[in-house]
């Protein structure tokens, strides 16, 4: 018997009887939603502010996975001309690093354009289809997609605590 009090928003609980790659996707889409959902109605300022020794912010959040989603999505499995994938803290350092332009709109609407490459990029192959890496050797999609659960999750949870230091709103939904 179904459960009717189960949140249509908890996309890997409805996905629960699903093949791999729906429950892959789904969890994936989860946390991408949930580091939306912490930071839409905060103010800029709000999103800018640092509340930890690093360089970790709302907004920044947003604007390293927007190159996150690009790096492991777009570099690898369908690089554009000039596309280098990168591969050094610095520069993963360096994406949490805001200018006047990263705006919670600008940044939301970045990474939302990014995550539907991933998800466009990512329909294209099989779990199975493997893809040079540049320090790893090859990794499949598979793979990419459980690391990108991993990510996205650890900055979902970063993100969590960041919005309940800045105005005491918690949980995931």
């Amino acid at each position: 018997m179904a459960n009717s009090t189960i949140d249509p928003a908890l996309g890997p609980v409805l996905a629960r009887t699903g093949d791999e790659r729906a429950i892959l996707d789904a969890f994936l889409d989860f946390h991408r939603a949930t580091v939306l959902r912490k930071a839409r109605g905060l103010a800029d300022a709000d999103a800018r502010r640092r509340l930890v020794p690093s360089l970790t912010t709302l907004a920044g959040l947003l604007k390293h996975l927007t190159l996150v989603e690009g790096n492991w999505f777009g570099r690898l499995f369908a690089p554009e001309p000039g596309d280098v994938y990168l591969t050094s803290q610095e520069e993963a350092d360096a994406s949490f690093t805001l200018g006047p332009a990263d705006t919670v709109e600008a940044l939301t609407v970045a990474y939302e354009a990014a995550c539907d490459r991933s998800r466009a990029i990512a329909a294209r192959f099989d779990l199975e289809h493997v893809v040079p890496h540049p320090q790893l050797g090859e990794v499949s999609l598979r793979w990419v997609l459980v690391h990108l659960i991993e990510e996205t999750a650890r900055h979902a949870g970063h993100a969590d605590i960041l919005r309940e230091l800045t105005d005491g709103e918690t949980g995931a939904i």
